[in-house]
């Protein structure tokens, strides 16, 4: 199979799909593969790099998308991208389809199979290619939660860790699953007074029973939501409904009982968002201000940390990119039912029921698709 990754055109979006060992890899297995000229300098993988591996380097994405049959990449397909796509081309990458109707009438109108890297599921459970991405994200809306505190970006004037003498901020994190787990490690080893909200008994059991005394849980009905988020100096949402658009869990009203200048940060905003606020930014632009609240919305937040997430997604990726490409994806699909849970769109065709019924389109069952 002839294999392609194309440079990420996406805002600030530094991250590759495919590092040089990956590529030797898919060479390795008797796959061509063509890389475009400088997609991975954000991660510091050279040109030469990839040719070392054996892999092509190509001058333009045009002939990439013209000329391979898979499509390997790391965020949505740009407007532009989506032109290039073609009737039986695969593409393999983050889509997140059920907020972006847009996205998803471009790909349902390419023809091209379109495998989603946040819904292709695990054996032991979870999702396996989402989960580095969410430990990064994680991790990295405490760092941004607390830039955005900073009185000089608008925040409260608040260091999260506080000092002797001066109490520490309050961190409220709704969602105890990857992300909200891995936010709450940094907020907690900060030394910040931290509180792990969930409906998951026991979620909240797990993370209880792992922070101890270093942060505190608590169940996220609407009331005690409310009352924590009028508590907190930084709010991390950090909720997933696998392929679905997130919930909205904190009303505008909601932020007229806040701090002026406490900080939102929606980890979930690649799903639309959790806070009836959110709407997505940019590494060069990634706040606004509602009502005196700081909102933090950037839809790429791991692409600021390219070089630790691309290796971190290509861990995951690699081994079913191998797959689709050593069986091709029927038949890759057929011995893996996980790998064919990230089937979103085929043929013309929405695939999976979450994306179908978020935004009204007939559902063309998995089975039908590989059949």
């Amino acid at each position: 199979m002839r294999i392609g990754c194309p440079r990420e055109i996406k805002n600030r979006e530094y991250r590759v799909g495919l590092t040089p060992e990956s590529a030797g890899e898919l060479v390795m297995h008797g796959h061509e593969v063509w890389i475009e000229t400088c997609a991975g300098e954000g991660i510091g993988a050279f040109d030469d790099s990839y040719r070392e591996r054996g892999a092509r380097v190509i001058d333009t994405a045009e002939e990439i998308f013209a000329e391979c049959e898979m499509i390997v990449k790391v965020k949505e397909p740009q407007a532009e991208e989506i032109a290039r796509l073609r009737e039986g081309q695969v593409l393999y990458t983050y889509l997140h389809l059920a907020p972006d109707p847009k996205q998803t009438e471009g790909l349902v109108k390419s023809g091209a199979t379109c495998i989603a890297y946040e819904t292709v599921t695990g054996r032991r459970g979870g999702l396996p290619l989402l989960t580095p991405m969410s430990q990064v994200a994680g991790r990295m809306s405490i760092q941004a939660g607390a830039t955005a505190l900073e009185k000089a970006h608008g925040g409260r004037g608040v260091l999260l860790g506080g000092v002797p003498g001066v109490m520490p901020g309050k961190v409220v994190i709704i969602g105890g699953g990857v992300v909200g787990f891995n936010a709450a490690q940094m907020s907690a080893g900060l030394g910040a007074d931290t509180v792990i909200m969930d409906l998951d008994p026991t979620v909240l059991e797990k993370v209880g029973t792992h922070f101890e005394a270093r942060a505190s849980t608590r169940f996220a009905s609407r009331a005690n939501v409310e009352e924590s988020v009028a508590e907190a100096d930084l709010v991390v949402g950090a909720v997933l409904v696998p392929g679905a658009a997130a919930p909205k869990l904190v009303s505008r009203d909601m932020l007229k009982t806040m701090k002026p200048g406490a900080v939102l940060v929606d980890v979930a905003i690649d799903q639309g968002g959790c806070f009836e606020t959110s709407k997505a930014t940019t590494h060069d632009d990634p706040t606004y201000v509602i009502d005196d609240i700081v909102h933090y919305c950037v839809a790429n937040m791991p692409g600021a940390v390219s070089r630790t997430s691309t290796y971190a997604l290509n861990n995951v990726t690699l081994p079913h990119a191998l797959r689709i490409a050593d069986l091709g994806w029927k038949q890759a699909m057929s011995l893996d039912p996980h790998l064919a849970q990230g089937l979103n769109v085929h043929a013309g065709r929405v695939t999976y029921p979450a994306v179908a019924r978020e935004l009204g389109y007939d559902l063309l069952s998995i089975e039908d698709a590989i059949a």
